[in-house]
């Protein structure tokens, strides 16, 4: 009689289907890992690239700017030179037109509206320039006392107006609100001076003869 031990070929088999069974889930596990491993690696590209992308952003917008910064400040540079010009155009126009209003008038004399004229300093204008009789009345502005002192030292020169030159007022006054000047006080003045008339033309010689005729012979 034959006998066969199949209990030995039974545990062969399950030994060969638990070793099956452990290679499929370490197979598992290193599919997993490798997966794992992939998503890893693609989540560091992403953020690295992520973060390179918001410092070449973030350079830009500081080199951006750095420029808007510097263009502020040439314009503000050029938007004062551009006031500056206004105020003196205007100074200069209220200059024309005064002159021009008093040589129309035919009031003043245009040697009187020559002198003051060249007799006006910087950084002071005139308002208004009133002639009666001998006197002469000038009304303006100036930015500072110095320029006050230096018109009224002019007037003085040349002979043409009587001194001293009378400063009869000044006074502070606040400035346009426009312009380079905006906000600076201005120096308001009236000035009065006399016209320096020439003597009378002498009588001919005929008169001083007629007046030697008709004296008592000696």
């Amino acid at each position: 009689m034959i006998r066969i031990n199949l209990l030995g070929v039974e545990q062969a088999k399950a030994r060969r289907a638990i070793a099956f069974e452990i290679g499929k889930v370490f197979e598992i596990g290193r599919i997993v890992t490798v997966a794992c491993s992939l998503v890893l690696v693609a989540a560091v590209l992403i953020v690295g690239w992520w973060y390179w992308s918001l410092r070449e952003e973030s350079s830009r917008i500081d080199a951006d700017l750095a420029a808007g910064r510097q263009e502020a400040a040439r314009l503000q540079a050029v938007l004062v030179e551009v006031e500056q010009f206004e105020e003196q155009r205007a100074r200069l126009q209220e200059r024309v037109a005064l002159i021009a209003q008093l040589r129309s008038g035919q009031r003043i004399p245009v040697q009187l509206l020559d002198h003051v004229s060249r007799s006006l300093p910087d950084m002071l204008w005139l308002t208004s320039m009133e002639q009666d009789a001998e006197q002469v009345t000038i009304e303006g502005r100036s930015t500072t006392l110095i320029g006050l002192s230096d018109f009224v030292g002019n007037l003085g020169v040349g002979g043409l107006l009587r001194r001293p030159i009378e400063i009869v007022n000044s006074r502070v006054e606040p400035a346009p609100d426009t312009g380079a000047q905006a906000g600076l006080a201005l120096i308001g003045f009236t000035v009065q001076a006399q016209i320096n008339v020439p003597p009378q033309a002498a009588e001919p010689a005929g008169g001083e003869a007629q007046d030697a005729g008709g004296g008592a012979p000696r």
